[in-house]
C-alpha cells in the first residue's frame, strides 16, 4: 500500500499500520517528550513563584516541535507584542511550531480546557478559553486577553474552526474574533500561513481520523519536515467595522498570499468535519 492509500485509509477513520522502525521512532519521540515536560513543567512553575511571565512554555514547546520531526522556519518578521495573530490550520503540530517561534498563547473554545493533557498544557500556554453558550461578556473577555498578552504578548486563533489539508481554505468563523469587537487599544492583527509543503496532507488531520493515529503516524514517520510560518503585513483591526469586517481582510490576506506560495488555486476541502478537534465530547451546535 502507497503512502497516498494510507493517508485516504486515515481519513476515513482506519487504523494506519505502523512498521517496527516506525514503533521504535514512536517510542523514541514520546519518551523525548515526557523528558521535555519534566524538565521545563517544574522550571515553568518555580519561575512564576518569583516572575509573572515565563519563557518556558514557548521554549518546551519549540523544542517538542524539533522532537516530533518539524523544522519551522520564519519567514517574514512577526510582531513581538500586542498583536493578534490570525493562522489557518493543519495539525496539532501548528501549534508546536507557532507558540515555539514566537511564544505565542491561543484563543480556544472552552471544551479545549476540558481535554486531557492537552488542556492542562494549553493553560501553561495562557490560552483564552471562549465558551459558545452564555459567552464571556465583552468586557470579561478583553480582560482576559489583556491578561495573555500581558504574559505572552501576543494571541493566536484558527477561525477555520478545525484542521484541513493544506491544500484549500475553509470560510473563517468569527467567534472567536469577539475578543476584537472592540479592539483592545494599540493591538494589531496579523495574518499568518502554515505551510507544509509537501507533507501537508500527510500531516494534515483530517476526514475521519482519530486524533491517536494522527499522532502515531507523525511520531512515527521517518526523518524530518519543514513548516514555514509566513508573516503577512499586520493591519489594525481598528480600521475595520467589527469582527466580520476583520475576519473577512485577515482570510483574504492569507488566501491571496497561500495561492501565491502554492502556484495554483486553492481547491475544495473534500471533508466534513466537527469544527471543534480537541475536546472529549463534540458540541454540534453551529458556531457563527
Amino acid at each position: 500500500m502507497t503512502d497516498w492509500d494510507l493517508r485516504q485509509a486515515a481519513a476515513r477513520g482506519e487504523t494506519t499500520p505502523i512498521s517496527a522502525m516506525g514503533w521504535v521512532r514512536l517510542a523514541i519521540r514520546a519518551l523525548a517528550l515526557l523528558a521535555l515536560i519534566l524538565v521545563f513543567v517544574p522550571l515553568h512553575y518555580l519561575y512564576r513563584v518569583v516572575s509573572y511571565g515565563s519563557p518556558f512554555p514557548m521554549l518546551f514547546l519549540r523544542y517538542a516541535a524539533r522532537v516530533c520531526g518539524a523544522r519551522v522556519e520564519v519567514i517574514g518578521t512577526y510582531l513581538k507584542r500586542d498583536v493578534f495573530f490570525v493562522a489557518n490550520h493543519i495539525s496539532w503540530v501548528d501549534i508546536l511550531a507557532l507558540a515555539g517561534a514566537s511564544g505565542t498563547a491561543f484563543v480556544a473554545k472552552a471544551e479545549l480546557a476540558q481535554a486531557p493533557m492537552v488542556g492542562w498544557l494549553a493553560s501553561l500556554n495562557r490560552t483564552v478559553f471562549v465558551k459558545r453558550e452564555h459567552r464571556m461578556g465583552v468586557a470579561e473577555q478583553i480582560n482576559a486577553l489583556k491578561e495573555a498578552l500581558v504574559d505572552n504578548w501576543s494571541v493566536t486563533v484558527f477561525p477555520e474552526g478545525t484542521t484541513t489539508d493544506g491544500q484549500s481554505l475553509l470560510p473563517f468563523k468569527t467567534s472567536m474574533l469577539s475578543v476584537l469587537e472592540p479592539p483592545p487599544p494599540g493591538v494589531l492583527v496579523q495574518p499568518v500561513i502554515v505551510d507544509y509543503g509537501a507533507v501537508a496532507e500527510w500531516i494534515g488531520w483530517i476526514g475521519e481520523e482519530s486524533g491517536l493515529n494522527n499522532a502515531k503516524r507523525v511520531l512515527s514517520r521517518k526523518g524530518s519536515f519543514a513548516v514555514r510560518l509566513h508573516y503577512l503585513e499586520p493591519f489594525s483591526p481598528e480600521d475595520f467595522r467589527g469582527r466580520k469586517a476583520i475576519s473577512m481582510e485577515s482570510r483574504r490576506r492569507i488566501e491571496e498570499a497561500l495561492v501565491a506560495i502554492m502556484g495554483r488555486p486553492l481547491r475544495p476541502f473534500a471533508h466534513t468535519v466537527p469544527p471543534v478537534r480537541y475536546e472529549a465530547k463534540i458540541d454540534r451546535e453551529p458556531i457563527i
